[in-house]
Parts: C-alpha cells; structure tokens; sequence
C-alpha cells in the first residue's frame, strides 16, 4: 500500500514493523511476539519518554497494529493496554501512577486491560451500574459487573470504567479506576466464544472490591473527559487493527488470482475476480486516510475533532475489512475455507470490527447528529 503522505520516519517504521510480523506470520506465538515488539520500542511508541516510551501518538502506534495485522499477526491488547490505558494515564494519572504503570505498559513487562461494558447497558454508556462510593478508610468499593473485557487473564490490572456520586447534584458521574488482578472480590469467568482469538474475552464481578484512594486515575470531576480521551484512541486502533487484518486478506486473495489458473489466463485476469478486489483495496486506503486523520487530530490535542474522524475511521475500516474478507475467501472459493490458507476464520473475526467497540449504528447515529445537525433518535 502506498505511504506517500507519511514522513520518512513513519515510512522506516511501518517498513521496520512490516519485516517483525513477516518474520513470525500467521501461526505467530502471542508472547513471543509480544515480548519482540516491545523490546524494539514498538508496544510504548506513543508513551512519553521520560516513562519509557517512544514519544510518539496515536499515528505511530496505529502503524505499528496496521502492519502487524496486515502481516497476520494482529496484537488486539496493543488496542487496551498502550493505546487507551496507557494514554489515560499518561494524560491524567498522577505522578506516582505514570511512575508506577508506565514504564511496564512501554517495555511490555506489564499488561493492562479495561472494563466498560455492561450486561445490560450495551451501547448506552450512560447506563453503567458499576458504582464507586467511599470506604471508611477513605478509599474506594467498586460493585458491578463487566462482560467482554479482553486479555483480562494476560493482564495485570483493569483499568474500571465506574460510576461515583456527585455530592452537589447527587447525579452518578463516571470515574476511571485501577484494579489489581489479585485485588480481593475481583473476580472473572471466562466467555465461551465461537471466535478463536489469541486473546480470551471475559466477565467480570466486582463484589465490593476495596481499593485504596490513589487507584482513581485523575480528577473525580473530569471523569467523562478521560473516558473519551481513551475511547477515541480505541476507535483509532480498532480502525488500524480492521485496516491490517483486510490488507493480510486482500493479499492472500490477490496472490492467489495471480498463479491460479483454470482455463489459459490466471483468474485474476477476469474482471469478476479483479474488480472486486480493486474496489476492496480502494476502500481500504480511504479507510486508512481517515484513520491518518483521526490519529493526526487526536495527536494535535483536537479531541473533539478527532472524536468524529474517529468514529469514522472506525467504521469505513470495520465496512472494509468485512468486504475484503468476503472477497478475498470468495476469491479462492473452497480454498478459501481451508486451514492451509488461513481465510476462513477471519469470516468471524472481521465482523467484530463492526460490532466493537462500538456498533456501526452507533457511529451512525453520532454522525447524524453531531456531524450533521440531525435530531437524536434515542
């Protein structure tokens, strides 16, 4: 894919990281490659340097997942821990915290996950349950619950997205908290899921977990400030993730309409089989263009800027990614569902970029009526 709107050093780092995920492909070990990654400076490329990190943003670290995914070898916790934990911390944490989980979060040597959604909340995250209120100790006692939480077993802390009570207008208003893996009443159960991923999806209780005062990530006022300070990085690299995992599909298919031939010409000499996988490579790149956007807005400290391109972003690649995988396994027909080719289990994993981590009607709806002036319809 072409790079020419990238500087030279994003252009040097997403050919770097294109030649470590070729290097471990499709039948890559998570840690091992984990454990790579981080040691080149790839995993905290966009956390600050006096913690460890690259010094970078969001454009550099959604090159990285791109090109990962792109090579077969996508690592989804690079969304959670680096992307928005550690740059919730990093913009909002006290000293102590940025002293505490930055550093790990950089070198990979820690993991972190985060915990937002709800049984029965869905998409409304105003109807978080998860409630904090204060102990006699003066610390916190979160209760809730939390479903489809990644990696939460890999990890060593979840980053809680809870609600706390404010004293003037007594309205429950969201607050970001870390909770320990070993903390007492923090509990998980595993969710058994259709989808083969390296990385597991779990439920979570919090039965009165008691966590001590500096476990809240910021100031208790500018908790809904925070929460979208880590949303729009997750739209970012969910958009980075769907973008890599089309383009390692579309590259299988276009290879293969290269060599296979069935009457005197390769198949993808016939319009029916390149024009589709044309139009999937064009729809990709306007993806990643937005993608770009989004990353340089969000980089540039215009949240609500990048808030939109975003959600954008997030949804023409999770549309994208969904048709490359389609055409690509049509492409290669029976082949296609094979094992050798490794096509088939994307069918799945494609639609979740559709779905998480927000729906693509949830997109809609922001768009009509923040972009467009529409009125809400919920």
């Amino acid at each position: 894919m072409t790079t020419i709107i990238e500087s030279e050093e994003h252009t040097a780092l997403r050919a770097a990281v294109s030649a470590l995920g070729q290097r471990h492909g499709r039948g890559y070990d998570r840690e091992t490659l984990w454990a790579e990654a981080a040691k080149l400076g790839y995993l905290g490329v966009n956390l600050p340097e006096e913690h460890g990190g690259g010094g970078g943003g969001m454009a550099e670290l959604s090159i990285v997942l791109e090109e990962l995914g792109a090579a077969g070898c996508p690592l989804l916790m690079m969304v959670v821990s680096p992307a928005i934990c550690g740059t919730v911390i990093a913009r909002f944490g006290t000293e102590e915290q940025r002293r505490t989980w930055l550093p790990g979060l950089a070198d990979g040597t820690r993991t972190m996950a985060f915990g937002i959604t709800e049984p029965d909340a869905g998409s409304n995250s105003h109807r978080i349950t998860t409630t904090a209120r204060r102990s006699e100790s003066g610390g916190w006692i979160l209760t809730g619950r939390k479903v489809f939480i990644s990696g939460v077993d890999i990890a060593d802390a979840t980053l809680i997205v809870g609600r706390t009570e404010d004293a003037r207008t007594g309205r429950l208003k969201p607050c970001l908290f870390i909770v320990p893996r070993d903390a007492p009443g923090f509990t998980r159960s595993g969710i058994d899921m259709e989808l083969q991923a390296q990385e597991k999806q779990f439920e979570l209780v919090l039965d009165d977990v008691e966590l001590p005062e500096d476990a809240l990530v910021g100031d208790q006022d500018a908790g809904l400030l925070q929460l979208f300070a880590g949303l729009n990085p997750e739209r970012i690299m969910t958009a980075a993730f769907a973008i890599g995992m089309g383009r390692y599909a579309l590259a299988r298919a276009v290879e293969y309409a290269k060599e296979r031939q069935v009457w005197k010409a390769p198949i993808g000499a016939h319009q029916a089989i390149a024009h589709p996988l044309a139009q999937s490579h064009i729809e990709l790149e306007l993806a990643r263009l937005m993608m770009q956007k989004a990353a340089a807005l969000y980089d540039a400290g215009d949240d609500l800027g990048a808030g939109e391109a975003a959600n954008m972003a997030k949804y023409a690649a999770g549309e994208a990614c969904v048709k490359a995988v389609d055409q690509a396994v049509h492409t290669l027909g029976g082949n296609g569902l094979t094992r050798e080719y490794g096509l088939a289990s994307l069918i799945t994993a494609a639609r979740v970029a559709r779905i998480a981590p927000v729906s693509r009607e949830m997109i809609l709806n922001f768009v009509s009526h923040q972009s467009l002036g529409l009125p809400k319809s919920y």
